[in-house]
């Protein structure tokens, strides 16, 4: 750990109730993709008085905070902000009881389920640490408020608004992402870390009439349950051994009511994969069997298929994560930071990179009680007991995953920041 990480981080002793207090409040108070309008204006507020350059709405919801501090890296630091349409039920003092309005216009359950108040609040900490400590750095901070990643949007919506023209294009783009593993640690992989995703909406036709006369109907549920069953065969049948993938059906709908076969049926596909070739393969398979099964029950039109999101895969620069996790580990413990391998998650922070020409390191922490981890590991039984993002039971420690997240991001920016005497007659 170097002198400057070392006395940066001196202060956070003096704001780690506050930031347990904000990531408690975020917690309460999640907004959906492209409706972080209550988050956004909590960072632009927060930053603002650490004494960053504050810009709102760029990328419709987004918030962009630049600290420049002399001649030196340009750092961009990232953290989503939205929340997921989950009804919560940790049953924590601080619980969600939001609700929002999703892109088809249903009100629904709104929750923190994937962490990204954990993200903003770490981020927050950070901005203020490295304000706080700026006598011992020099470079620029980009600090990026990201709406929508749980749409695939947000990241393009931001460069759509031109964020790198607007604000100055980094030389390196860092991330993190809480998980259930043991708060106090640390993770990350180099090269292909995250998957790709490919999700499709897909409505399948059929021809509705009575439920007693079944004859006189082409019956798109039984053309949706012969379809998902299908589908199932791509991976075991269709990928080999040695390559990976995921495709799983999200949503079936269809219907109103028990005695009357209706017109069509939807499906929502979700598939992941690391490969190009893979993932145009098991593309291909999906479509091909979905317009196989409704020809096979005799639809009379050709099903849709829409893609609703796609996510590339986040491929994480090796030279960037040795840098970086040397630098956090030198902080958390090195026997605190670990190679996790691939995950079949997905994340659009790598665009932000891809579209600067710079180095990702996105890194996963911890955010699960340690015993309790370590416990469930221990009887297999982590499926059961250990919640996982985007479930509803998904929370992770205010204490010390907050505290973990800062410290690693204030370690990691400060690995590519200038030192001081970069800034010296500035």
């Amino acid at each position: 750990m170097t002198t400057a990480t070392r006395t940066v981080l001196d202060g956070l002793d003096g704001i780690k109730e506050p930031l347990a207090d904000l990531y408690r409040d975020l917690h309460a108070h999640p907004e959906l993709s492209f409706a972080e309008h209550r988050t956004a204006a909590e960072a632009a507020r927060r930053t603002a008085s650490y004494g960053y350059e504050v810009t709102t709405g760029v990328g419709r919801t987004g918030v962009v905070a630049v600290l420049r501090n002399g001649a030196g890296p340009t750092v961009l630091l990232r953290a989503d902000m939205d929340g997921l349409p989950v009804r919560e039920q940790t049953g924590l003092a601080y619980a969600s009881k939001a609700t929002g309005t999703d892109p088809e216009g249903n009100e629904v359950p709104v929750m923190h389920a994937c962490g990204h108040d954990t993200h903003v609040t770490c981020l927050l900490g950070t901005l203020q640490l490295l304000a706080q400590g700026r006598a011992h750095w020099s470079g620029t901070v980009i600090g990026v408020f990201q709406p929508a990643e749980e749409l695939g949007q947000g990241a393009k919506a931001m460069l759509g608004d031109g964020l790198y023209e607007r604000f100055g294009t980094p030389d390196v783009v860092l991330g993190q992402h809480v998980v259930p593993m043991p708060a106090g640690m640390a993770g990350c992989h180099p090269g292909p870390a995250f998957s790709a995703t490919d999700s499709l909406r897909v409505r399948l036709y059929g021809r509705g009439g009575h439920a007693s006369r079944p004859e006189s109907t082409v019956d798109p549920v039984v053309m949706a349950a012969a379809t998902v069953m299908r589908l199932q065969t791509v991976v075991s049948r269709e990928v080999a051994g040695g390559d990976t993938a995921v495709v799983t059906v999200g949503s079936i709908r269809a219907g109103t009511k028990d005695n009357i076969i209706p017109d069509e049926a939807e499906i929502k596909v979700n598939i992941r994969s690391y490969t190009e070739p893979v993932r145009t393969r098991v593309l291909a398979a999906v479509k091909r069997i979905i317009r196989a099964e409704a020809a096979a029950s005799g639809a009379e039109r050709e099903p849709d298929i829409e893609t609703i999101d796609s996510f590339p895969v986040l491929v994480n620069d090796a030279d960037a994560v040795r840098r970086t996790m040397a630098a956090i580990g030198a902080e958390l413990g090195t026997d605190r930071v670990l190679d996790p391998g691939p995950i079949t998650g997905s994340e659009d922070v790598c665009l932000l990179a891809t579209a600067a020409g710079a180095p990702l390191c996105y890194w996963l922490f911890g955010g699960i009680d340690a015993q309790t981890y370590e416990t469930a590991q221990k009887a297999g039984t982590m499926d059961s007991d250990v919640a996982y993002n985007h479930s509803p039971f998904f929370a992770p420690l205010a204490e010390p995953t907050v505290i973990t997240g800062v410290k690693a991001f204030t370690a990691g920016a400060l690995a590519w920041l200038g030192p001081a005497a970069a800034s010296a007659g500035q």
